[in-house]
């Protein structure tokens, strides 16, 4: 990959630029380590990293350190249910009882699998004394997302599934398969294309100590401030379990398959949507049928965490240039854009929050630049 790198001469600029700008955040204190990685058209043009991925011990963070990226490992979820649609396993308009038939209590026998990828299902809540350890046990965390009341019928309206998506799309994936969520992405997305040991849901115990360690920037206040501000926010986040850097960094936590949030490198995740818009090195995860199916707008509507106007398509989020993707709290993010044959991921350790959010801003400039390059 890096000798492609050197012989393509037309993005020097741009891989100069991002050099440049995540070199000014890391020295400005803005940020401790950063990774950057962009693919087009199935081919490296960017691969920048900076910092450290642990300040205490001065280790650096280089292009194969994992990163907690959290929500960003909805998309990892997401796109191992497509490979196995790919391959005739899973269905999205499959009823989710009819595999996981403990999941039908409360009248919740008409959720499918494309409403648990819309974030339509209606069981976005947790119970108010959930904790890390729970986390750490699939039977009794599925347990509970199987005895939830619905807050409303299947498709109703569409709440963001902080957690439960997590449980739903990876029981699903489990009883359908055989085998934990965690192991099908080692083994069905990440071998394949090379990325072993950088992409991951759960994080085997031999690999915790090559990851990046996570610092708060903010995200922990802007936890308080929602959970005070957003009457729904503590039903989806809990206190004792908010999407931050401190159950971030627990490595029991960390070590359980918790399928709405994942631990990856950007080379490897922009690496991986590469390969659901095209071939990447003779790999192809998803037809072009797919991709077009699982990149629409599904469902659409404010959304009824947070308030604001919001648009889903099978496990991504979506925007009106027709790129798709997650972003997680702190402001890692990893997304595609099929109309350029774009990918792009920015993943930071120092998880921020009204910082400017410059990992947004890097995903614009990558974007921006190579669209104007096309467009010559």
């Amino acid at each position: 990959m890096a000798g492609w790198l050197l012989v393509d001469g037309r993005w020097d600029g741009l891989r100069a630029e991002v050099r440049r700008t995540i070199d000014e955040l890391v020295s400005s204190g803005r940020e401790t380590g950063v990774q950057v990685a962009a693919y087009l058209d199935g081919r490296p043009i960017v691969e920048e990293q900076v910092g450290l991925a642990d300040p205490a011990t001065g280790r650096p963070l280089t292009a194969d350190t994992p990163v907690h990226a959290v929500s960003t490992g909805k998309g990892l979820t997401a796109t191992v249910v497509h490979v196995l649609a790919e391959r005739g396993r899973l269905d999205y308009d499959l009823r989710i009882a009819e595999v996981w038939p403990e999941f039908a209590q409360h009248g919740k026998d008409r959720i499918t699998l494309r409403h648990a990828l819309t974030h339509t299902a209606g069981v976005p809540a947790l119970p108010a004394d959930i904790t890390p350890e729970d986390f750490t046990d699939w039977d009794r965390m599925c347990a509970v997302v199987a005895a939830a009341e619905p807050r409303w019928a299947p498709g109703e309206r569409l709440a963001y599934h902080a957690w439960t998506f997590g449980w739903i799309v990876g029981e699903v994936v489990r009883r359908v398969t055989g085998r934990r969520i965690s192991e099908v992405l080692a083994e069905d997305v990440a071998a394949p294309l090379g990325v072993t040991g950088k992409l991951f849901l759960g994080v085997p115990a031999a690999d915790l100590d090559r990851l990046a360690r996570l610092e708060d920037a903010g995200l922990a206040a802007l936890m308080e401030y929602a959970s005070a501000n957003l009457p729904n926010f503590d039903a989806v986040a809990p206190p004792a379990v908010r999407p931050d850097a401190t159950i971030g960094s627990r490595r029991d936590v960390l070590r359980a398959d918790v399928p709405a949030v994942g631990t990856m490198t950007a080379r490897a995740v922009a690496r991986m949507y590469a390969a659901l818009l095209g071939p990447v090195d003779g790999v192809r995860l998803i037809s072009p049928e797919r991709l077009r199916a699982v990149s629409a707008v599904a469902a659409r509507g404010p959304e009824w965490v947070f308030g604001q106007e919001v648009a889903w398509g099978l496990g991504y989020a979506v925007d009106e240039d027709g790129s798709f993707g997650t972003a997680g709290s702190g402001g890692s993010l990893a997304y595609a854009y099929p109309r350029l044959g774009l990918t792009v991921a920015a993943v930071r350790n120092r998880l921020g929050a009204g910082d400017g959010d410059p990992m947004e801003q890097l995903r614009v400039l990558v974007r921006d630049t190579v669209a104007r390059e096309l467009r010559r």
